[in-house]
């Protein structure tokens, strides 16, 4: 499903108006009686305060309050503007609710007495906030988190913005949320996606060209997407047919993280797995491993890759390699910036790159290069899967930074370098050079444990050693290893899961995405 911004939904608004001839009362009617339709679906007949701002927001709450009404619930608006400042849309609505008999009262405060055992439907900002919410709102909103009532918003918690979820001053918690059309981007990003509650999103008549419209460049993941890109198995194939995948992980110290991402890779369907290693902790991973291959690599004589590695790497990937996966456990030296950085520059195959393989890269220059001009001189696709603080060391930024607008900083990074970005958080978010941003939809906090993160970059090695583009296999390996840890938690929880756990449920996250083929 697409996700847009507040001013791509203002456009889509303003295009079923203009060419489709569909009124803007009209439109309002339906997302009113859409929200009217839920709380009936939702609640049992209840008291009702519908708080309405005197925009198109308190516009649509009129309507649901006008709904409820005719059906007998016990409902009050209470309009948090004055009457004079309400927009023609919402002033239209409030006349018809008169009308109707609706009670409304112009209120800039609430009391205990008004929630006391109420469902509050919040219609006060919608989409279009652009500033931070100041009092007497402000004390509205922080009076409904401090009580015990059930929110249901309308479009979006009033005081989240659409475009990056960050919080205007203050914000309401909302139980539910109900949009329309399309989600927003402030559903999605934390902290926004916090205070959205459970996300509704109703079809109200926006016509299917202007939802699905090419233009629009985010997107959710969804499962029959990820189903979709699953490789095939076809009855006379051999391990050959699925790729060599070379992993280039492990210091001393840090033998674990190599060990998960090789174990990783052949769970995610890989035909064969060489770990390229240390060549003085080779013998501690010949003892480690059954199914994987060891390639003992020319290192530091303290258990950390050298530079003059590189040459053994890059004639063992001609030879035999289809993908490489590097980065996990490997420390950061100036070795290992010299390596990635003339890894990236040469390596025939496609890779992807994590933990200490970015941060040495954030460290390098190769060749007099920044990180930047290394990346765009990449002679294979690249796919790099930094969390937030290796995201911020590739930036010299702080985290604070690219937590205000992940998204946006993420597309700009793939489309500056090249790269197929995996910005690891909640939720994770994929962006290609072509402007296309991708929102997972799976995984739980319990993911966030050490090793995660290694199993994901065998994951997706495993998907580019089996053909897939970068893109593709970023897509896939993301929604796969949230799968694989939503279903851990089922069976762990979220307080006990471990990085192993993601791992070992591999095969039921491969059979529950089958189910959608």
């Amino acid at each position: 499903m697409k996700v847009v911004t507040a001013e791509e939904m203002r456009s889509i608004d303003r295009k079923t108006i203009k060419n489709y001839g569909i009124p803007a009362s009209t439109l309002m009617e339906r997302a009113g009686l859409a929200v009217a339709l839920k709380i009936r679906e939702l609640f049992e007949k209840r008291k009702v305060i519908v708080l309405s701002g005197g925009g198109n927001n308190g516009g649509d709450g009129l309507v649901v309050a006008r709904n409820l009404f005719n059906w007998g619930w016990n409902v009050k608006v209470l309009m948090m503007s004055k009457k004079d400042r309400l927009s023609l849309d919402c002033l239209s609505q409030y006349n018809t609710a008169q009308k109707s008999g609706v009670p409304v009262e112009f209120r800039t405060a609430l009391t205990a007495g008004d929630i006391h055992s109420a469902l509050i439907v919040d219609a006060l900002f919608g989409t279009g906030i652009n500033k931070p919410v100041a009092a007497p709102l402000s004390d509205v909103l922080t009076f409904l988190n401090g009580s015990e009532v059930k929110v249901l918003s309308v479009d979006i918690p009033s005081g989240i913005s659409s475009d990056n979820g960050q919080i205007m001053g203050q914000a309401v918690r909302a139980d539910y949320t109900v949009t329309f059309g399309l989600p927003k981007i402030g559903h999605l990003l934390h902290p926004g996606a916090e205070y959205t509650g459970d996300l509704i999103v109703e079809d109200i008549g926006f016509p299917g060209a202007l939802l699905n419209a090419e233009e629009l460049k985010r997107e959710t993941i969804e499962v029959n997407d990820a189903a979709m890109l699953l490789p095939e198995r076809t009855t006379d194939s051999h391990k050959g047919d699925y790729g060599h995948v070379l992993v280039i992980a492990g210091s001393r110290g840090k033998t674990g993280a190599a060990i998960m991402t090789a174990k990783a890779c052949l769970r995610a369907g890989a035909g064969m797995v060489t770990i390229g290693v240390p060549e003085t902790l080779a013998d501690i991973f010949q003892g480690r491993v059954t199914e994987e291959m060891v390639l003992p690599l020319p290192d530091t004589g303290k258990g950390m890759l050298s530079a003059h590695s590189l040459d053994t790497i890059l004639g063992f990937v001609m030879e035999k390699i289809d993908a490489i996966g590097v980065g996990p456990g490997m420390g950061v030296s100036d070795d290992t910036g010299r390596l990635l950085s003339e890894l990236v520059l040469r390596s025939p195959v496609p890779m992807v790159i994590d933990a200490d393989g970015i941060n040495s890269l954030s460290t390098a220059k190769g060749r007099g290069k920044g990180v930047k001009d290394i990346l765009n001189g990449a002679r294979s696709p690249v796919i790099l899967t930094p969390h937030p603080g290796e995201m911020s060391r590739l930036l010299s930024a702080g985290k604070n930074f690219l937590q205000q607008d992940r998204m946006n900083i993420a597309s700009l990074f793939s489309k500056e370098t090249g790269t197929c970005l995996v910005l690891k958080g909640a939720p994770t978010v994929i962006a290609e050079p072509e402007g296309r941003v991708f929102i997972n939809t799976t995984g739980n906090p319990g993911m966030a444990t050490a090793g995660s993160g290694d199993v994901l970059t065998g994951i997706i090695a495993s998907m580019l050693g089996q053909g897939l583009t970068a893109l593709t296999a970023s897509v896939l390996g993301v929604f796969l290893h949230g799968l694989a840890g939503d279903i851990a938690a089922e069976k762990k929880g979220m307080h006990s899961l471990i990085a192993s756990d993601i791992m070992k449920v591999m095969p039921d996250a491969f059979f529950r995405l089958a189910k959608y083929i």
